[in-house]
């Protein structure tokens, strides 16, 4: 029986795992708060806003990296974005876990499978999904792996 705990793990990793470099260019560990997995964290780092269009409308988005790997090929954070909806007809393009603090996302893909992710649950999107994201609006910590290009 598998005994992962998917959303211990978001925690472990952004907590305690993720390795950054500091002024003095030694890998130091990057801890996320409780207080700011409750929302803080786009209080006390400046985010990257931004305005953005869907094909539910306008929504605003805030993005804070915790860490990104000196390689570029791994990040992690906390983002945040009103309601929207996306058809993504091209594939995905990067492994992402992502652990859902408030609101959540319905994603149908393309064979027309249904999942529900809401508030406390977990989802990990492989680089080749396709199909549409559609949400009321969400808070989520994420990591996402791109083994193929750099995160910009």
């Amino acid at each position: 029986m598998n005994t992962k705990r998917i959303a211990g793990v978001a925690t472990l990793v952004l907590a305690l795992g993720c390795m950054q470099a500091s002024s003095a260019d030694t890998p130091q560990p990057v801890k996320i708060s409780k207080d700011q997995i409750q929302g803080n964290i786009f209080k006390d780092y400046k985010p990257v806003v931004e305005e953005t269009k869907s094909e539910r409308g306008p929504y605003t988005t805030k993005d804070v990296e915790a860490f990104l790997s000196s390689d570029k090929h791994f990040d992690a954070g906390m983002y945040s974005a009103g309601p929207n909806r996306f058809t993504i007809s091209e594939p995905y393009g990067v492994d992402e876990f992502m652990y859902f603090l408030k609101g959540g996302v319905t994603l149908t893909s393309e064979d027309g499978t249904v999942l529900e992710i809401n508030a406390g649950d977990a989802v990990i999107i492989p680089k080749e999904w396709k199909g549409v994201w559609d949400t009321d609006g969400y808070t989520k910590i994420y990591v996402i792996y791109s083994p193929d290009e750099p995160i910009e």
